[in-house]
């Protein structure tokens, strides 16, 4: 007997009401974002015979990278029935929902998952570890002194252009829509937000933080927000968090919520109090070569034209381009010169995020080439660390 027929539509209220129902079944709890973030998403859904078996949502959102905010497609809350999980039906799920994304002008694409090995094969690679971060509340009241910063309380919104200034120093970072603050309230209703300033100057620092229960650790205080212009502003921030230490053993530091700094590490009296464990990957993936690299931020001081061969993941075929970057502009013609480097799709998108910081990195990764054509490739995106603060 023939198999129905497949369809991935956009979803109205009434199925994305089924869709919720399916989640909670298919993830084993309740998943609140899909109602939370709906309102500001395009919703799509796979329906075979009538029934809801898959579905999910993508937001619109720029992600900053070379300091530019680039046209991006964030995919969130997505599953498959579990009874129709093994039909490679996620890849096919993905692809549509990602088309009404590209149509809006997306270049490129995030998501974060459990399982990578899937989205590897269709062109998204992880420029980045993701770790979460604890440590007592004792070893930050004494490895970090008290300072002249003043500390403001307010609210989450109020510090949206900062956060989005100082996301631009890094390579991933949502450009915060308007709709931010409230999401982030919404999820953890208890949360605070300070901001961190010197005596007669502009704020340089924000925090966001929130009481929790932990089974082992008792009351908690977990960080989900900490952006920090310099040193001296971090060094404040870990200073404020320390004097909690009255009636909180435990500062958690929510899975990207610290940038990927040795804030702690080369401060802390006693390292071996700090604590890591090892979150889901956020991945990226290019949609659109060409595009993603007129629009991206690059260094001025880089002056480079390079020939390059990109290998499609789903054919294996390969395109060879010619890859241009001066002035603080970049550009992707196609060429028909040999490439002095070779790389997957999902290199490309390593790359591009600054997630290669040596050439034994990239090499180690698998790209392949010319050691000192490799070394002037790394050059234009090193400049930018990869960090994606908003876990979606």
């Amino acid at each position: 007997m023939p198999t129905p027929a497949l369809s991935i539509v956009e979803a109205d209220d009434e199925l994305w009401r089924t869709y919720d129902t399916l989640a909670r079944r298919a993830y084993g709890q309740q998943v609140e974002d899909i109602q939370r973030l709906g309102a500001h998403a395009d919703r799509r859904v796979a329906v075979r015979d009538g029934k809801v078996i898959a579905g999910g949502l993508g937001l619109a959102i720029p992600q900053f990278f070379g300091g530019r905010p680039v046209p991006g497609a964030s995919m969130a809350c997505g599953c498959v029935a579990p009874e129709e999980r093994g039909s490679h039906l996620a890849a096919a799920l993905i692809a549509e929902r990602l088309r009404p994304l590209r149509k809006q002008g997306a270049v490129v694409a995030t998501l974060w998952t459990a399982s990578s090995g899937y989205v590897r094969r269709l062109g998204w690679e992880a420029p980045t570890q993701v770790f979460s971060w604890t440590v007592p509340a004792d070893e930050l009241r004494h490895s970090f002194r008290e300072s002249d910063f003043q500390i403001t309380h307010a609210a989450t919104w109020q510090y949206r252009p900062l956060c989005n200034d100082l996301a631009a120093r890094w390579n991933g970072p949502w450009q915060r829509p308007d709709w931010w603050a409230t999401w982030q309230e919404r999820q953890h209703p208890e949360m605070a937000t300070y901001a961190f300033s010197l005596p007669g100057q502009e704020p340089g620092g924000v925090l966001s933080v929130a009481g929790e229960r932990h089974p082992s650790q008792g009351q908690r205080l977990v960080v989900y927000d900490f952006w920090a212009a310099d040193q001296a502003v971090a060094a404040a921030m870990l200073s404020f968090l320390g004097r909690h230490n009255s009636r909180i053993s435990t500062i958690a530091f929510e899975r990207t919520s610290l940038p990927p700094a040795p804030l702690l590490m080369h401060h802390l009296r006693r390292t071996g109090s700090l604590t890591a464990r090892a979150w889901h990957s956020w991945m990226l993936r290019i949609l659109d070569l060409r595009k993603a690299i007129q629009l991206r931020g690059w260094p001025d001081e880089v002056d480079l034209t390079l020939p390059i061969e990109v290998v499609a993941e789903d054919s294996r075929a390969t395109d060879r381009f010619l890859l241009r970057i001066s002035g603080g502009e970049g550009d992707l013609e196609p060429t028909t010169r040999e490439g002095q480097l070779t790389l997957t799709q999902g290199q490309i998108a390593a790359w591009y995020a600054g997630g290669y910081r040596s050439a034994a990195a990239a090499q180690l990764a698998g790209v392949s080439g010319a050691p000192r054509a490799l070394a002037q490739l790394l050059q234009a995106t090193t400049d930018r660390e990869p960090w994606l603060a908003d876990y979606f």
